[in-house]
């Protein structure tokens, strides 16, 4: 009789492994820089107005010409291409708070109405 030995291999366990995530190529700058050039290349959406704002701009007698509306929207795509989320644009007599991101003018004050008013929940500010 022959005498063998028999070893098993050992069992190995193994643990599920969470799923990894995808790298993201490219960094912060190459991203900004495609979105500068898609906002480039994308026709200008203009900017609105909420309602407050439209109430706010006819209360206070605030006329916007269309050479305004057109610095508006320059200084709206300013703010945009530089990160900005909600800003103050001084426009003239008139100061506007804007979403960026949303591209509506969200409230409207004149130069009257300016003094001692403190505007909050800013990130950027843009004098035309």
């Amino acid at each position: 009789m022959v005498d063998r030995i028999f070893i098993p291999n050992p069992i190995q366990v193994t643990t599920p492994q969470p799923a990894s995530r995808p790298k993201q190529s490219g960094s912060a700058e190459n991203r900004n820089q495609f979105a500068r050039i898609l906002d480039e290349k994308l026709p200008s959406q203009g900017v609105r107005f909420s309602q407050h704002a439209q109430e706010r701009l006819r209360a206070r007698g605030i006329t916007l010409t269309e050479s305004d509306l057109q610095k508006l929207e320059g200084a709206v795509d300013s703010v945009a291409q530089k990160g900005g989320r909600e800003s103050l644009v001084m426009l003239g007599d008139a100061a506007l708070v804007v979403s960026v991101k949303n591209r509506t003018v969200v409230t409207a004050v004149d130069r009257e109405s300016m003094r001692g008013n403190v505007f909050t929940n800013i990130d950027s500010a843009v004098v035309i």
